[in-house]
Order: C-alpha cells, then sequence, then structure tokens
C-alpha cells in the first residue's frame, strides 16, 4: 500500500466520520453533549482539511479549474430551483 493510498483511504474515513458526528451533533440531547460533539466535529473537519491540502501538495488529489461563466450558470440555476423550496 503506497503513501497515496494510504491518505486516500484516511481522508475517506474522515469524511465518514465527519458525515456521522454532524448527524450525532445536531442531535444531541444537551448542551454539554452538544458542545462536545461539535468540538470533536471541528478537529475532524480540520484533519480532513488538512489530509486534503497534504494530498493537493503532493498532486494526489487533483482539482479542475472551472470557466467563470459555468460557476455564474450553477449560481443561477439554484436561485431559479430555490424559487420552488416549500420554505422560505
Amino acid at each position: 500500500m503506497s503513501d497515496r493510498d494510504r491518505l486516500t483511504d484516511i481522508l475517506s474515513l474522515e469524511k465518514y466520520l465527519a458525515n456521522g458526528y454532524n448527524i450525532a451533533t445536531q442531535e444531541a440531547s444537551n448542551e454539554t453533549l452538544y458542545q462536545s460533539q461539535f468540538q470533536i466535529l471541528s478537529s475532524v473537519h480540520q484533519t480532513q482539511r488538512d489530509l486534503f491540502n497534504l494530498m493537493q501538495q503532493k498532486g494526489w488529489y487533483q482539482i479542475e479549474p472551472v470557466e467563470e461563466q459555468k460557476i455564474t450558470d450553477k449560481a443561477n440555476q439554484f436561485t431559479q430551483d430555490q424559487a420552488q423550496f416549500p420554505y422560505a
């Protein structure tokens, strides 16, 4: 197993943990539990970001640049879709 494979596996695990802690934090039954889970969630997010940055630096996580017009088109599409949401 290469370093790239290990970091990809760890990054996937961190994403999975973030998803779980996000739900757990939202459903915390009291403030103390909420604060504890929120701190863990923040730590997991920071670790995930650090891994992402490291992999990008090494060229193992490539992000394809997008044209400005595509961003504008997607933002406009979201605005139109948002108008159809049943809540404000």
